[in-house]
């Protein structure tokens, strides 16, 4: 596996492993698989400024991504990142999330313009709830009930990492 800056080749399989989520799980609350165009200005605004996107690639594919977003559009949290990380379905339990985790986030620490690291998780999602208190990150809270999907009502955690 190699860790590299995600680039507009990539937007294909970012795509793929975005929209499955989309349809199949619960750690984005959209209900609508994101178009091409959508995704494309997505990874547009990246690797620019403080907002780096990696991707986990094996064998010429990529099978996951790390990124770190703006958290809120008001100039005071500027220095405040948004992490996102996915890994596609049929690759989780191989160490990929940790790897990309731990990029990221060395990346964070490095980054002077970068004071904290959020992180929003679907309450549900024990497993990235798990990957975020490796990493040391401190939850801070509980939207209940935040979000629809599925038919059944989505707690939304928060959890936050200064570096």
């Amino acid at each position: 596996m190699i860790i590299r800056k995600a680039e507009e080749k990539d937007l294909k399989d970012l795509l793929e492993i975005y929209n499955y989520e989309v349809l199949n799980g619960v750690a984005t609350f959209d209900i609508n698989p994101a178009s091409e165009e959508e995704r494309l200005a997505w990874l547009r605004n990246h690797n620019i400024k403080n907002h780096p996107l990696y991707v986990a690639e094996i064998d010429e594919k990529v099978v996951g991504y790390a990124s770190l977003s703006e958290f809120r559009s008001k100039s005071a949290y500027d220095e405040t990142v948004e992490l996102s990380l996915y890994v596609a379905h049929d690759y989780r339990g191989r160490g990929i999330g940790d790897a990309l985790m731990k990029h990221i986030l060395d990346i964070a620490k490095a980054d002077e313009s970068i004071h904290s690291v959020i992180s929003v998780i679907t309450g549900s999602n024990k497993a990235s709830v798990r990957l975020h208190e490796k990493y040391c990150f401190e939850y801070c809270g509980t939207l209940k009930e935040a979000g629809s999907k599925f038919g059944r009502w989505l707690d939304v955690v928060y959890y936050q990492l200064f570096v």
